[in-house]
């Protein structure tokens, strides 16, 4: 694939120590652990039956993807590779488009724990829609700006995110077990309370926390800045998914046990959890440290995030479906700075636009739900490539997932189906939603108008009649 003559690839500089961490710091969000534990008790068991039917199947196609082709670029290059230039720029293009609206929806949590360092006087910013636009706008411009000096640099951000989001998890995990052996659990958990009856309302949570298992993708799209990266990526996924499975299950049960059901909102549920039960087991000051380790893991999966994302125009830089300029790599410190930049820029559009005449939760709902059509349908062409190349030899050096081709087209069956299914179910209103037809009309709009941008520039950069291979 030939380069711009003024593009030079970026420095490698993770290992597989940086691998594991940043497949935790961009696979838990602690914000999911606090909305999963809204349902109450039959969270836990949702969570198996996605772990089971999606990140399961999801790690390993890319566990053997990544092995097989570890080139820079990810499902990028895998989508492209399996069915050609417009199929692969698509899932580029969807991939990209849906952390726009993740970068305010992070800075929003963030800035919703950050109240918990300080005093109780503090929260009376939780409706104040200035601090949010201050603290995202400052948190993208952290993650810009140690992502522009390079991932030698911004690495640190993601590995002291990483620790800071398993941190929490452990003092609730602490906590939650002196409260349970003084006060026992604040929520029931019996035989009838832990099943899902699968109504209309447990259908739609499912297709939330698939949505919360997403990211075994993530560090592939680093690929020739890791080193070994063959042997390394799925090394690390292995190793990072152990992490990420134990803690969004294990957090979940401790919010439950710490706080009744009712009490434990989206926004600031785990920092309530901490801090209500810190106090009940006497060990209020624990609560403010809590909020910092929180909050710096979300500026650190910002942080990841962001370098992951502007890996997409950069490649599609290099390979001319987007202006060349996006394949520009900085002279001194050696990253995609064009591309950084103008995905800052987009970022920086929509926390403004998330702020736009709503309160600052609705913003957040807003955000989260932009994201997730575009969001999953990449991965659908995750699992059809993993079919796909069950055609074609793989390198003597490449991990395979165990049971060879069978498994894998399995596998690759099942992610696909849960995928598609979370699509179609993500489409539909909750029970409360006032306007069900126009909020459908909104998403599926909202969906087509990304695809058809998407459709203009694959189309705009074949025009310029480069040469793209």
């Amino acid at each position: 694939m030939p380069e711009p003559a003024a593009t030079s690839r970026p420095r490698r500089a993770l290992g597989f120590r940086d691998l594991v961490l940043f497949y935790i710091v961009t696979g838990i969000s602690l914000r999911w652990i606090a909305t999963a534990a809204t349902v109450g008790a039959s969270a836990v068991v949702i969570w198996l039956i996605a772990w089971c039917t999606f990140y399961l199947p999801l790690a390993l196609s890319v566990m053997e993807l990544s092995s097989r082709y570890p080139q820079e670029g990810g499902l990028y290059v895998w989508s492209k590779r399996a069915f050609g230039e417009f199929p692969g720029f698509i899932t580029g293009w969807t991939y990209w488009a849906s952390n726009l609206p993740y970068y305010p929806a992070v800075l929003y949590f963030a800035a919703s724990n950050a109240l918990f360092i300080g005093p109780a006087r503090w929260q009376s910013l939780s409706e104040n829609r200035t601090y949010f636009l201050v603290f995202a706008l400052l948190g993208l411009a952290l993650g810009t700006l140690l992502n522009l000096i390079g991932l030698s640099v911004g690495k640190w951000l993601h590995n002291l995110g990483a620790i800071a989001t398993w941190s929490p998890i452990a003092i609730l995990i602490g906590i939650a077990a002196i409260a349970y052996q003084q006060f026992g659990s604040a929520t029931s958990f019996t035989a009838a309370s832990i099943v899902p009856h699968m109504h209309f309302r447990d259908v739609l949570f499912v297709a939330t926390i698939i949505f919360a298992l997403g990211g075994s993708e993530s560090a592939s799209f680093l690929g020739d800045e890791v080193y070994n990266a063959r042997k390394n990526l799925p090394r690390a996924l292995l190793a990072g998914g152990a992490f990420v499975t134990i803690g969004y299950i294990v957090g979940t049960i401790a919010v439950l046990v710490s706080l009744p059901t009712g009490e434990v909102n989206g926004l600031g549920g785990i920092m309530q959890a901490v801090s209500k039960s810190a106090e009940r087991a006497g060990f209020a000051g624990i609560a403010p440290l809590a909020a910092l380790l929180i909050t710096i893991s979300n500026l650190g999966a910002l942080g990841a995030w962001l370098a992951v994302s502007a890996r997409l125009p950069f490649v599609a830089g290099i390979d001319r479906y987007l202006p060349p300029a996006f394949a520009r790599i900085h002279p001194k410190w050696g990253t995609p700075y064009v591309a950084l930049l103008v995905q800052a820029g987009c970022g920086v559009i929509f926390i403004l636009l998330s702020q736009a005449g709503t309160s600052v939760y609705g913003a957040y709902e807003v955000l989260v739900s932009m994201g997730i059509i575009s969001y999953f349908v990449p991965y659908l062409f995750v699992f059809a490539a993993l079919i796909r190349f069950q055609r074609e030899p793989a390198p003597q050096e490449a991990i395979r997932i165990p049971g060879g081709k069978p498994v894998a087209i399995a596998l690759g069956t099942l992610g696909f189906t849960s995928t598609l299914v979370t699509i179609i179910f993500s489409v539909m209103p909750s029970a409360d939603e006032p306007h069900k037809f126009l909020a459908v009309a909104k998403i599926i709009g909202l969906t087509f108008a990304l695809l058809g941008l998407g459709v203009v520039a694959f189309l705009l950069g074949k025009s310029r009649n480069l040469p793209n291979q």
